[in-house]
């Protein structure tokens, strides 16, 4: 199973900006569609943004034109770039895989993909 690791979470006030960063451990990186998934507390888990293999990205419409996704398969690397932060957009934030063109949704990342351990993002007002 591929091994995700997240970075750049923490606290920042709105307005402001953070880069989340998800290594994957292995080489078949660019084979597998990649997402970030967050979870504010007492709410579900829900997706924020996913980028295919053809770089092909998605975002859910509460960040759309704020977040910006993208990877680097050369470094086995996702980022989550997070601009004009609010404070609804706290939560913790997790790193996503799903092998090759499935489509990413929980149930297929709990069977066919891998988590990250999650970071947490706090915007205050």
């Amino acid at each position: 199973q591929v091994q995700l690791v997240e970075s750049g979470g923490g606290l920042v006030q709105a307005g402001g900006s953070l880069r989340l960063t998800c290594a994957a451990s292995r080489n078949s990186f660019m084979f597998n569609t990649m997402g970030w998934y967050r979870q504010a507390p007492g709410k579900q888990r829900e997706l924020v943004a996913s980028i295919t293999t053809q770089s092909s990205t998605n975002y859910a419409d509460s960040v759309k034109g704020r977040f910006t996704i993208s990877r680097d398969n050369a470094k086995n690397t996702v980022y989550l770039q997070m601009n004009s932060l609010k404070p609804e957009d706290t939560a913790v934030y997790y790193c996503a895989l799903v092998r090759g063109t499935m489509q990413m949704t929980i149930a297929t990342i709990d069977v066919f993909g891998s988590w990250g351990q999650g970071t947490q993002v706090t915007v205050s007002s």
